[in-house]
């Protein structure tokens, strides 16, 4: 069976989208693919979750990604959107969820780190659903 493609999707694909594929192909990439887009691009990645990314798991993000539009990722299996606070951007797929993660951009590195694990701990849930077949796609 073909690993399934994860799609994870915000706005502008700057900061969480990123550290949540950047985390989908470090701690499951085994078992799925990890992409992240958006509508709108930002010249780089958020430089707070690239430092911080370095610090906490030693994942250079900005070296095999950067910001890109919807259109410029493969046909995904798994949507996951990160809560934009917006109309989050739609993508088709065979399953969708929202994490309803609130954006760090502009706050402390607590409030970064708190997202950080936050999206750690949700790519393994993902992971082991995926796993045991409680994500239908």
């Amino acid at each position: 069976m073909n690993k399934p493609k994860v799609a994870f999707i915000c706005v502008h694909n700057s900061c969480r989208s990123q550290i949540a594929e950047a985390l989908g192909k470090h701690l499951a990439g085994e078992i799925f693919e990890s992409y992240s887009a958006g509508t709108e691009t930002k010249p780089q990645i958020n430089q707070d979750a690239v430092r911080l990314m370095k610090q906490f798991y030693g994942i250079d993000i900005e070296l095999k990604q950067r910001s890109k539009l919807l259109e410029e990722i493969p046909p995904v299996d798994i949507v996951v959107t990160m809560g934009c606070n917006v109309q989050c951007p739609f993508l088709s797929c065979k399953h969708r969820e929202d994490w309803g993660l609130d954006d760090p951009t502009g706050k402390n590195d607590v409030e970064f780190e708190r997202t950080i694990k936050e999206i750690h701990s949700k790519i393994e849930d993902l992971r082991e659903r995926i796993m045991t077949n409680q994500v239908n796609f």
